[in-house]
């Protein structure tokens, strides 16, 4: 079955939303502190029951088959047709979108786990030989600033898709709805 950029599009889009609400939603949940309960020269911090964490692993794994699903779709062969690397590269303009979509990939990705690992450490450790610990969590604000980084890293797949298929017709020639006259204008039967 053929996979139009169409649908290829909806599809990116869809995950890079969904990883967006993960991640926001993680965000929301997070406890602002655990409970600390003091022991015989220990403390062993209490959290309460929260979702951050499955929530946090959810964005990242929608981010990265939003990403995979985004790269797939540039160099997918549309129509039966595949277009080299190299033409879609000479392409300033996708190239740097291409460039972009993967920084925020990367960042976005980073901004994901690095508060959900964060919190996952502090859940499962959370029997501490300092008395003095006020039992923390992963610091507030970066999951759901790595949400919407997630959901930029979609719109920017979205970008270099659609120059990428702009690539495509200037590689292949002009496109079906225009006529072969080098000018667009239809050219006028003479009898």
């Amino acid at each position: 079955m053929a996979v139009t950029m169409k649908q290829m599009s909806i599809i990116i889009s869809t995950l890079g939303v969904l990883s967006f609400i993960f991640g926001v939603i993680a965000e929301n949940k997070k406890p602002a502190a655990g409970t600390p309960i003091t022991g015989t020269n220990v403390v062993i911090c209490k959290y309460p029951s929260d979702p951050t964490v499955i929530l946090g692993y959810l964005s990242v794994a929608f981010l990265a088959v939003s990403t995979f699903a985004g790269y797939y779709s540039l160099f997918y062969p549309y129509q039966g047709k595949s277009i080299p690397q190299t033409a879609l590269f000479k392409n300033t303009g996708f190239f740097v979108f291409f460039t972009i979509a993967l920084g925020t990939t990367g960042l976005a990705a980073a901004m994901l786990l690095w508060p959900t690992v964060t919190e996952q450490l502090h859940q499962s450790r959370n029997v501490h030989h300092n008395l003095e610990t006020e039992c923390p969590t992963a610091k507030t604000g970066i999951l759901g600033g790595g949400a919407f980084l997630s959901l930029d890293s979609c719109l920017f797949w979205l970008v270099a898709l659609m120059l990428a298929d702009n690539a495509r017709v200037d590689y292949f020639g002009e496109s079906d709805d225009k006529v072969a006259g080098g000018s667009g204008e239809p050219i006028k039967a003479t009898v």
